[in-house]
């Protein structure tokens, strides 16, 4: 094999590596929410998903800002960070159960690493919320400040259904229907509340199928790759 059809071979095994190697990681770029979906009125621990630093600088806090109809939210504890809570006045005053008059809610929660966390590492920030009852067919959006020692990213931007995902989405859940109880009390959820999460979990599964669709394509490239330089050296022989 000569060291033209070796280089050949060479520059498309590695195309096709970087592919198959880049995708799955592109797909996982932005700060997610888990689960992707909730049944409104319902109690649930969102799980905010960091997988990188800024522009590989190492991360220093996150500042998770709390949509204006959830009026609790208890950050769960993570033994690297600090955690902190922010109150913002209520336009209205709320009654709870017990009869207590609120006249504040959670605003934002703000976690600050007790040492920088670096780039290439990955955590997560845990929320205890529920979800309003009324809320059902929306989406809930958690703009998130990502502060680094270098920098800073706003996770803020308003994802269009339809469109092109933006560079940095906010984290957000979709809100499906309350689930009911029938006359002997078993829990159960309608049908829109079903096709509502079946539609959420294929939209969250649509960066998976990118990542793998890629990362084939890249196993192709490098096979077309072998197969030419082969030639190349047959003829070459011949």
């Amino acid at each position: 094999m000569t060291f033209k059809t070796t280089a050949l071979a060479a520059s498309a095994l590695l195309a096709g590596g970087i592919l198959a190697l880049a995708a799955p990681l592109s797909a996982s770029a932005h700060i997610e929410i888990d689960p992707s979906s909730a049944a409104a009125g319902s109690y649930t621990v969102l799980s905010f998903a960091l997988p990188h630093g800024c522009a590989g600088s190492p991360t220093t806090s996150i500042s998770i800002a709390i949509p204006e109809s959830i009026a609790s939210v208890t950050p769960t504890v993570n033994p690297l960070w600090t955690v902190a809570k922010t109150e913002t006045p209520l336009a209205t005053p709320i009654t709870d159960d017990d009869g207590n008059s609120i006249t504040t809610r959670i605003g934002g929660v703000v976690y600050t690493a007790i040492t920088p966390m670096a780039d290439g590492l990955r955590t997560t920030f845990d929320l205890s919320l529920m979800l309003p009852a009324d809320a059902a067919g929306t989406t809930l959006e958690f703009p998130v400040v990502q502060t680094c020692v270098t920098g800073s990213t706003n996770w803020d931007a308003h994802t269009v259904e339809g469109e092109a995902e933006p560079e940095h989405p906010a984290p957000s859940i979709a809100v499906t229907a309350a689930v009911a109880s029938d006359e002997h009390g078993a829990a159960h959820t309608d049908t829109t509340a079903e096709a509502s999460s079946e539609a959420t979990d294929a939209a969250a599964s649509a960066p998976d199928v990118l990542a793998r669709v890629l990362g084939v394509g890249g196993l192709v490239v490098g096979v077309v790759g072998l197969v030419l330089a082969i030639t190349a050296r047959r003829k070459h022989s011949a």
